[in-house]
């Protein structure tokens, strides 16, 4: 179960990285009237068909989860955004790539919090399947981007536990100064 905005970011994006996708862009934003994410990807693709069953929750696709034959992320997204007063898109061309695109009604009941953004953020740049990964945080007056090739330029392998601790930081003093 979903219990944060973050755990559908980590799905989608996740879902980015085993189409594939070499350059992976995305962005949340916060403003009073909705919490916006958008996924975009140059991965595999899918057709309409393809599509459709991604929004079926018995449905997901062959050889992707080995023990089970169900494909919740989307479907609960889905769900979860009508739920709140929001919405959820998706775009997708086969050999070009997909964008997802889902927001929540900050004002409603049913929104989930925000969630652990710095931490979801690490977690999605010290990917291995990461590959070329910008993150696009914004509010309605600040933001800060994140790019995975330059964070590894400037701290060395995100595989090692002190470039992991520096890169900690370094988010959490990007999100303290959002106002």
């Amino acid at each position: 179960m979903h219990i944060a905005i973050t755990d559908y970011v980590l799905e989608v994006v996740q879902n980015a990285f085993e189409a594939n996708s070499t350059n992976t862009r995305l962005m949340l934003q916060e403003t009073a009237e909705a919490i916006s994410v958008t996924v975009a990807d140059n991965g595999k693709g899918m057709s309409e068909e393809v599509m459709k069953r991604a929004l079926d929750p018995f449905s997901t696709e062959e050889g992707k989860h080995p023990l089970r034959k169900v494909g919740l992320g989307l479907s609960f997204l889905s769900q979860a955004t009508e739920l709140a007063g929001g919405k959820l898109t998706l775009q997708s061309e086969v050999g070009v790539g997909t964008t997802v695109h889902f927001t929540f009604d900050p004002a409603s009941i049913d929104t989930p919090p925000l969630g652990d953004v710095v931490s979801t953020f690490m977690t999605l740049l010290a990917h291995p399947k990461a590959g070329s990964l910008v993150i696009e945080r914004k509010t309605e007056t600040d933001g800060y981007t994140l790019d995975r090739k330059e964070l590894i330029d400037v701290l060395g392998d995100l595989e090692m536990s002190g470039s992991l601790h520096l890169l900690k930081e370094y988010i959490a003093s990007q999100e303290a100064a959002l106002s």
